[in-house]
Protein backbone atom coordinates (compact mmCIF):
# COMPACT_ATOMS: atom_id res chain seq x y z
CA UNK A 1 0.00 0.00 0.00
CA UNK A 2 1.45 3.33 -0.71
CA UNK A 3 1.64 6.32 1.50
CA UNK A 4 0.52 9.43 -0.63
CA UNK A 5 0.90 11.79 2.74
CA UNK A 6 1.46 12.56 6.41
CA UNK A 7 -0.18 15.56 8.01
CA UNK A 8 -0.91 17.14 11.33
CA UNK A 9 -5.02 17.33 10.66
CA UNK A 10 -7.06 15.08 8.69
CA UNK A 11 -10.59 15.62 7.96
CA UNK A 12 -12.40 12.66 6.85
CA UNK A 13 -15.64 14.17 4.81
CA UNK A 14 -16.28 17.68 2.94
CA UNK A 15 -19.42 18.82 3.31
CA UNK A 16 -20.82 21.76 4.48
CA UNK A 17 -19.39 20.98 7.86
CA UNK A 18 -16.06 19.60 6.98
CA UNK A 19 -15.10 21.42 4.60
CA UNK A 20 -15.71 24.58 6.80
CA UNK A 21 -13.12 22.84 9.39
CA UNK A 22 -10.83 22.37 7.16
CA UNK A 23 -10.33 25.91 5.70
CA UNK A 24 -10.35 27.44 9.74
CA UNK A 25 -7.47 24.64 10.30
CA UNK A 26 -5.42 25.32 7.23
CA UNK A 27 -5.86 29.13 8.39
CA UNK A 28 -4.68 28.67 11.76
CA UNK A 29 -1.35 27.46 10.21
CA UNK A 30 -1.84 23.66 10.83
CA UNK A 31 -0.94 20.78 7.58
CA UNK A 32 -4.48 19.70 7.06
CA UNK A 33 -5.57 17.38 4.62
CA UNK A 34 -9.25 17.12 3.26
CA UNK A 35 -10.87 13.62 1.88
CA UNK A 36 -14.11 14.02 -0.27
CA UNK A 37 -16.04 11.32 -1.90
CA UNK A 38 -17.48 13.52 -4.83
CA UNK A 39 -14.93 14.75 -7.31
CA UNK A 40 -14.18 18.46 -7.31
CA UNK A 41 -15.56 19.71 -10.30
CA UNK A 42 -19.06 18.59 -9.09
CA UNK A 43 -18.24 20.45 -5.58
CA UNK A 44 -17.55 23.90 -7.45
CA UNK A 45 -20.31 23.77 -9.76
CA UNK A 46 -22.54 26.81 -9.92
CA UNK A 47 -25.88 26.43 -9.83
CA UNK A 48 -28.02 27.58 -12.73
CA UNK A 49 -30.80 30.19 -12.75
CA UNK A 50 -34.12 29.63 -10.53
CA UNK A 51 -36.57 29.41 -13.06
CA UNK A 52 -38.86 27.13 -12.32
CA UNK A 53 -38.83 24.72 -8.83
CA UNK A 54 -36.68 21.72 -10.00
CA UNK A 55 -33.76 24.31 -10.05
CA UNK A 56 -33.38 24.79 -6.53
CA UNK A 57 -31.73 21.89 -4.52
CA UNK A 58 -34.12 20.23 -2.08
CA UNK A 59 -31.83 20.61 0.89
CA UNK A 60 -31.48 23.58 2.52
CA UNK A 61 -30.06 24.77 5.77
CA UNK A 62 -31.26 27.43 8.06
CA UNK A 63 -28.39 29.71 9.20
CA UNK A 64 -28.36 31.24 12.40
CA UNK A 65 -26.44 34.31 12.78
CA UNK A 66 -23.65 32.73 14.59
CA UNK A 67 -23.27 30.07 11.81
CA UNK A 68 -23.07 33.03 9.64
CA UNK A 69 -20.70 34.82 11.77
CA UNK A 70 -18.37 31.80 11.56
CA UNK A 71 -18.35 31.67 8.05
CA UNK A 72 -17.82 35.21 7.63
CA UNK A 73 -14.80 34.80 9.15
CA UNK A 74 -13.56 32.13 7.13
CA UNK A 75 -14.19 34.42 4.02
CA UNK A 76 -17.11 32.71 2.43
CA UNK A 77 -19.95 34.72 3.21
CA UNK A 78 -19.70 37.15 0.86
CA UNK A 79 -19.76 34.28 -2.25
CA UNK A 80 -22.91 32.65 -0.70
CA UNK A 81 -24.81 35.53 0.28
CA UNK A 82 -24.00 36.78 -3.64
CA UNK A 83 -25.98 33.45 -5.08
CA UNK A 84 -29.34 32.43 -4.16
CA UNK A 85 -30.20 33.18 -0.32
CA UNK A 86 -32.76 34.26 1.77
CA UNK A 87 -32.47 36.22 4.80
CA UNK A 88 -36.31 35.89 7.00
CA UNK A 89 -37.17 38.52 9.17
CA UNK A 90 -40.01 37.05 11.35
CA UNK A 91 -40.55 33.34 12.52
CA UNK A 92 -44.24 31.86 12.89
CA UNK A 93 -45.55 28.60 14.83
CA UNK A 94 -48.69 27.56 15.63
CA UNK A 95 -50.85 24.68 16.60
CA UNK A 96 -52.80 23.10 13.80
CA UNK A 97 -54.48 21.25 16.53
CA UNK A 98 -55.67 24.51 18.77
CA UNK A 99 -54.97 28.54 18.74
CA UNK A 100 -51.51 28.75 20.27
CA UNK A 101 -49.21 30.55 17.77
CA UNK A 102 -46.05 32.39 18.96
CA UNK A 103 -44.19 35.01 16.32
CA UNK A 104 -40.41 36.00 16.68
CA UNK A 105 -39.44 39.47 14.87
CA UNK A 106 -36.12 40.22 13.95
CA UNK A 107 -36.67 44.22 14.77
CA UNK A 108 -37.09 42.99 18.53
CA UNK A 109 -34.29 41.18 18.30
CA UNK A 110 -32.61 44.22 16.89
CA UNK A 111 -31.62 42.50 14.14
CA UNK A 112 -31.68 42.62 10.61
CA UNK A 113 -32.90 38.76 9.58
CA UNK A 114 -33.44 36.00 12.56
CA UNK A 115 -31.30 33.89 10.04
CA UNK A 116 -30.57 32.60 5.91
CA UNK A 117 -32.11 30.00 4.16
CA UNK A 118 -29.33 28.86 1.63
CA UNK A 119 -29.55 25.84 -0.40
CA UNK A 120 -26.63 23.07 0.88
CA UNK A 121 -24.78 22.70 -2.47
CA UNK A 122 -24.43 26.52 -2.71
CA UNK A 123 -22.51 26.68 1.00
CA UNK A 124 -20.06 23.56 -0.07
CA UNK A 125 -19.56 25.65 -3.23
CA UNK A 126 -18.28 28.99 -2.06
CA UNK A 127 -16.06 26.61 1.18
CA UNK A 128 -14.45 24.63 -2.11
CA UNK A 129 -13.65 27.45 -3.77
CA UNK A 130 -12.13 29.18 -0.93
CA UNK A 131 -10.33 25.63 -0.54
CA UNK A 132 -8.74 26.03 -3.81
CA UNK A 133 -7.07 29.01 -2.82
CA UNK A 134 -6.35 27.48 0.62
CA UNK A 135 -3.25 25.18 1.42
CA UNK A 136 -5.32 22.64 2.28
CA UNK A 137 -4.60 19.43 0.42
CA UNK A 138 -7.49 18.14 -1.09
CA UNK A 139 -8.13 13.97 -1.75
CA UNK A 140 -11.32 14.17 -3.75
CA UNK A 141 -13.43 11.25 -5.49
CA UNK A 142 -12.20 9.27 -2.74
CA UNK A 143 -13.61 6.73 -1.25
CA UNK A 144 -12.54 5.47 2.68
CA UNK A 145 -12.28 1.73 2.94
CA UNK A 146 -10.92 1.87 6.67
CA UNK A 147 -8.34 3.50 9.18
CA UNK A 148 -5.65 1.86 11.79
CA UNK A 149 -4.60 3.48 14.95
CA UNK A 150 -0.65 3.62 14.93
CA UNK A 151 1.86 5.76 17.78
CA UNK A 152 2.16 8.86 16.02
CA UNK A 153 -2.40 9.34 15.05
CA UNK A 154 -4.52 7.60 12.48
CA UNK A 155 -3.29 5.98 8.76
CA UNK A 156 -7.04 6.41 6.64
CA UNK A 157 -7.05 3.66 3.69
CA UNK A 158 -8.24 4.70 0.56
CA UNK A 159 -10.00 2.18 -2.07
CA UNK A 160 -7.25 3.35 -4.77
CA UNK A 161 -4.45 1.90 -2.61
CA UNK A 162 -3.20 4.98 -0.94
CA UNK A 163 -2.71 5.87 2.52
CA UNK A 164 -2.87 9.12 4.28
CA UNK A 165 -2.04 9.64 8.05
CA UNK A 166 -2.05 12.35 10.65
CA UNK A 167 -1.99 12.85 14.42
CA UNK A 168 -5.30 13.95 14.55
CA UNK A 169 -8.20 12.11 12.55
CA UNK A 170 -11.55 14.11 12.62
CA UNK A 171 -14.72 12.16 11.43
CA UNK A 172 -17.08 14.56 9.83
CA UNK A 173 -18.65 11.92 7.26
CA UNK A 174 -22.04 11.79 8.25
CA UNK A 175 -25.22 10.77 10.25
CA UNK A 176 -24.24 7.00 8.80
CA UNK A 177 -20.42 7.35 9.83
CA UNK A 178 -18.21 4.73 8.59
CA UNK A 179 -14.98 6.09 10.94
CA UNK A 180 -17.30 6.58 13.78
CA UNK A 181 -18.13 2.65 13.67
CA UNK A 182 -14.34 1.57 12.53
CA UNK A 183 -13.12 3.34 15.62
CA UNK A 184 -15.61 1.79 17.79
CA UNK A 185 -17.24 4.63 19.15
CA UNK A 186 -21.01 3.83 20.25
CA UNK A 187 -24.27 5.76 19.89
CA UNK A 188 -27.46 5.98 21.57
CA UNK A 189 -30.33 6.05 19.15
CA UNK A 190 -33.90 5.79 17.86
CA UNK A 191 -36.06 6.01 15.28
CA UNK A 192 -38.81 8.31 15.09
CA UNK A 193 -41.27 6.19 13.13
CA UNK A 194 -41.25 9.39 10.75
CA UNK A 195 -39.80 10.66 7.86
CA UNK A 196 -38.95 14.04 6.29
CA UNK A 197 -40.86 14.87 2.79
CA UNK A 198 -38.52 17.86 1.10
CA UNK A 199 -39.27 19.24 -1.83
CA UNK A 200 -39.26 22.80 -3.32
CA UNK A 201 -42.88 25.09 -4.17
CA UNK A 202 -44.23 27.87 -6.14
CA UNK A 203 -47.20 29.78 -3.88
CA UNK A 204 -49.36 32.37 -4.94
CA UNK A 205 -48.96 34.36 -2.44
CA UNK A 206 -45.83 35.72 -0.59
CA UNK A 207 -43.68 34.10 2.28
CA UNK A 208 -43.23 38.04 3.89
CA UNK A 209 -39.73 37.05 4.56
CA UNK A 210 -41.65 34.66 6.89
CA UNK A 211 -40.06 30.92 8.15
CA UNK A 212 -43.34 29.22 8.57
CA UNK A 213 -44.22 26.41 10.88
CA UNK A 214 -47.42 24.29 11.99
CA UNK A 215 -47.33 21.79 14.32
CA UNK A 216 -50.09 18.51 13.88
CA UNK A 217 -50.58 15.44 15.47
CA UNK A 218 -48.57 13.62 13.08
CA UNK A 219 -45.85 15.73 12.37
CA UNK A 220 -44.62 19.37 12.06
CA UNK A 221 -44.34 21.30 8.69
CA UNK A 222 -42.11 23.83 7.55
CA UNK A 223 -42.18 26.85 4.59
CA UNK A 224 -38.68 28.29 4.32
CA UNK A 225 -38.24 31.36 1.97
CA UNK A 226 -36.22 30.74 -0.39
CA UNK A 227 -35.70 33.98 -2.74
CA UNK A 228 -35.99 37.47 -1.81
CA UNK A 229 -39.43 38.70 -3.10
CA UNK A 230 -39.33 40.13 -7.33
CA UNK A 231 -42.18 39.67 -9.40
CA UNK A 232 -44.84 37.46 -8.95
CA UNK A 233 -43.00 34.09 -8.19
CA UNK A 234 -42.58 32.98 -4.91
CA UNK A 235 -40.69 29.99 -3.85
CA UNK A 236 -40.49 27.95 -0.69
CA UNK A 237 -38.29 24.76 0.55
CA UNK A 238 -40.74 22.81 2.11
CA UNK A 239 -39.82 20.24 5.05
CA UNK A 240 -43.22 18.14 6.13
CA UNK A 241 -42.14 15.63 8.81
CA UNK A 242 -44.58 13.12 9.01
CA UNK A 243 -45.08 9.54 10.80
CA UNK A 244 -44.26 7.03 8.01
CA UNK A 245 -47.90 5.54 6.85
CA UNK A 246 -48.77 9.47 6.27
CA UNK A 247 -45.67 10.14 4.33
CA UNK A 248 -46.08 7.37 2.36
CA UNK A 249 -49.82 8.34 1.69
CA UNK A 250 -48.23 11.71 0.29
CA UNK A 251 -45.65 10.68 -1.41
CA UNK A 252 -47.88 8.44 -3.38
CA UNK A 253 -50.23 11.73 -4.63
CA UNK A 254 -50.10 12.85 -7.80
CA UNK A 255 -48.62 16.61 -7.34
CA UNK A 256 -51.98 18.21 -8.09
CA UNK A 257 -53.04 16.25 -5.46
CA UNK A 258 -49.94 16.76 -2.78
CA UNK A 259 -50.11 20.57 -3.19
CA UNK A 260 -53.69 20.29 -2.39
CA UNK A 261 -52.66 18.55 0.90
CA UNK A 262 -49.89 20.98 1.14
CA UNK A 263 -51.79 24.07 1.15
CA UNK A 264 -54.72 22.72 3.65
CA UNK A 265 -51.57 22.06 6.07
CA UNK A 266 -50.49 25.17 5.91
CA UNK A 267 -53.55 26.76 6.70
CA UNK A 268 -53.30 29.00 2.80
CA UNK A 269 -51.32 31.01 4.53
CA UNK A 270 -49.13 31.40 1.73
CA UNK A 271 -51.87 31.16 -1.08
CA UNK A 272 -52.57 28.44 -3.47
CA UNK A 273 -49.67 25.97 -3.97
CA UNK A 274 -48.81 26.76 -7.83
CA UNK A 275 -46.00 24.07 -8.60
CA UNK A 276 -44.34 21.30 -6.71
CA UNK A 277 -40.46 20.09 -7.58
CA UNK A 278 -39.73 16.28 -7.24
CA UNK A 279 -40.29 15.05 -3.92
CA UNK A 280 -37.87 13.22 -1.27
CA UNK A 281 -38.42 11.52 1.57
CA UNK A 282 -35.62 10.47 4.35
CA UNK A 283 -36.27 8.46 7.26
CA UNK A 284 -35.74 10.42 10.31
CA UNK A 285 -33.66 8.69 13.44
CA UNK A 286 -32.20 10.45 16.24
CA UNK A 287 -28.48 9.53 17.21
CA UNK A 288 -25.84 10.30 19.38
CA UNK A 289 -22.45 9.45 20.01
CA UNK A 290 -21.94 8.39 23.79
CA UNK A 291 -18.35 10.57 23.29
CA UNK A 292 -17.54 12.74 20.74
CA UNK A 293 -13.06 12.05 20.78
CA UNK A 294 -10.63 9.28 21.48
CA UNK A 295 -7.02 9.77 21.63
CA UNK A 296 -5.49 11.16 17.80
CA UNK A 297 -9.64 11.02 17.05
CA UNK A 298 -12.91 13.21 17.07
CA UNK A 299 -16.55 13.54 15.62
CA UNK A 300 -17.79 16.62 14.48
CA UNK A 301 -21.41 17.54 13.46
CA UNK A 302 -23.54 14.86 12.20
CA UNK A 303 -20.85 12.12 12.82
CA UNK A 304 -21.82 12.99 16.36
CA UNK A 305 -25.15 13.71 16.54
CA UNK A 306 -28.28 13.95 14.33
CA UNK A 307 -31.49 15.56 15.48
CA UNK A 308 -35.23 15.61 14.43
CA UNK A 309 -35.30 18.54 11.95
CA UNK A 310 -38.53 20.59 12.91
CA UNK A 311 -36.07 23.53 14.80
CA UNK A 312 -33.51 23.53 11.80
CA UNK A 313 -30.63 23.63 13.72
CA UNK A 314 -28.61 20.48 12.45
CA UNK A 315 -26.14 22.51 10.33
CA UNK A 316 -26.27 25.19 13.07
CA UNK A 317 -25.28 22.63 15.62
CA UNK A 318 -22.45 21.44 13.32
CA UNK A 319 -21.10 24.37 12.96
CA UNK A 320 -21.16 24.93 16.64
CA UNK A 321 -18.57 22.23 17.09
CA UNK A 322 -16.61 24.01 14.12
CA UNK A 323 -16.30 26.82 15.94
CA UNK A 324 -15.12 25.05 19.42
CA UNK A 325 -12.90 22.73 17.62
CA UNK A 326 -10.90 25.50 16.24
CA UNK A 327 -11.20 27.36 19.27
CA UNK A 328 -9.51 24.81 21.41
CA UNK A 329 -7.15 23.52 18.46
CA UNK A 330 -5.83 27.73 18.55
CA UNK A 331 -4.94 27.46 21.93
CA UNK A 332 -3.21 23.97 21.44
CA UNK A 333 -1.23 26.05 18.45
CA UNK A 334 -0.40 28.94 21.13
CA UNK A 335 0.33 26.75 23.48
CA UNK A 336 2.91 24.00 21.66
CA UNK A 337 0.88 21.80 22.14
CA UNK A 338 -0.19 18.51 19.54
CA UNK A 339 -3.84 18.87 18.16
CA UNK A 340 -4.29 15.47 19.42
CA UNK A 341 -3.55 16.04 22.90
CA UNK A 342 -6.06 14.58 25.43
CA UNK A 343 -6.98 18.10 27.19
CA UNK A 344 -7.44 19.93 23.77
CA UNK A 345 -9.76 17.29 22.80
CA UNK A 346 -11.39 16.93 26.29
CA UNK A 347 -12.16 19.91 26.12
CA UNK A 348 -13.77 20.17 23.03
CA UNK A 349 -16.11 17.46 23.92
CA UNK A 350 -17.00 19.39 27.10
CA UNK A 351 -18.37 22.26 25.40
CA UNK A 352 -20.09 20.56 23.11
CA UNK A 353 -21.66 17.71 24.32
CA UNK A 354 -23.41 19.38 27.08
CA UNK A 355 -24.88 21.69 24.67
CA UNK A 356 -26.08 19.33 21.74
CA UNK A 357 -27.71 17.20 24.35
CA UNK A 358 -30.10 19.60 25.60
CA UNK A 359 -31.19 20.93 22.20
CA UNK A 360 -31.51 17.53 21.41
CA UNK A 361 -33.61 16.76 24.05
CA UNK A 362 -34.91 20.36 23.59
CA UNK A 363 -36.39 18.87 20.37
CA UNK A 364 -37.83 15.59 21.52
CA UNK A 365 -39.75 17.24 24.04
CA UNK A 366 -41.29 19.30 21.62
CA UNK A 367 -41.95 16.67 19.20
CA UNK A 368 -43.74 14.47 22.09
CA UNK A 369 -45.89 17.83 23.08
CA UNK A 370 -47.69 18.08 19.56
CA UNK A 371 -47.60 14.60 19.09
CA UNK A 372 -50.06 14.50 22.57
CA UNK A 373 -53.85 14.93 21.34
CA UNK A 374 -55.37 14.77 24.93
CA UNK A 375 -57.57 17.45 26.16
CA UNK A 376 -55.22 18.90 28.80
CA UNK A 377 -52.07 18.45 26.73
CA UNK A 378 -53.95 20.25 23.90
CA UNK A 379 -55.10 23.23 26.23
CA UNK A 380 -52.07 23.32 27.83
CA UNK A 381 -49.40 23.85 24.84
CA UNK A 382 -52.04 26.11 23.24
CA UNK A 383 -52.28 28.03 26.37
CA UNK A 384 -48.01 27.80 26.97
CA UNK A 385 -47.44 29.33 23.08
CA UNK A 386 -50.10 31.88 23.76
CA UNK A 387 -48.47 33.05 27.31
CA UNK A 388 -44.58 32.87 25.98
CA UNK A 389 -46.01 35.12 22.70
CA UNK A 390 -46.67 37.72 25.40
CA UNK A 391 -43.88 37.46 27.40
CA UNK A 392 -41.70 39.53 25.10
CA UNK A 393 -38.35 39.54 27.34
CA UNK A 394 -38.41 35.93 27.68
CA UNK A 395 -39.16 34.97 24.20
CA UNK A 396 -36.77 37.28 23.08
CA UNK A 397 -34.59 35.80 25.02
CA UNK A 398 -35.01 31.96 23.57
CA UNK A 399 -34.66 33.32 20.15
CA UNK A 400 -31.35 35.37 20.74
CA UNK A 401 -29.71 32.11 22.71
CA UNK A 402 -30.92 30.12 19.35
CA UNK A 403 -30.00 32.53 17.02
CA UNK A 404 -26.19 32.54 18.69
CA UNK A 405 -26.52 36.38 19.82
CA UNK A 406 -25.00 35.14 22.84
CA UNK A 407 -22.59 33.04 22.11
Amino acid sequence: MSESGSFDILVAGGGMIGSALALGLSRQGWQVALVEGADHASLVRAPGPAASVDDFEPRVSALSLASQRLLEQLDVWPDIIAGRHCPYQTMTVWDGDGTGRIRFDAPELQTRALGTIVENRRIVQALFTALDQSPVTLFDGARMVGCQRHPEGFRLDLADGRSLSAGLLVGCDGAHSPLRQWVGLPTREWDYDQQAIVCTVRTSQSHRYTAWQRFSQTGPLAFLPLLPESGAEHFCSIVWSQDTTEAQRLMALDDRAFALELERAIERELGVVEAVSRRFAFPLRQRHAKDYVLPGFALVGDAAHTIHPLAGQGANLGYGDVRALMSELAKARQAGLDPAHELVLSRYQRRRKGENLAMMAAMEGFKQLFARDELPVRWLRNTGLRWLDGLGLVKNRIAAEAMGLHG
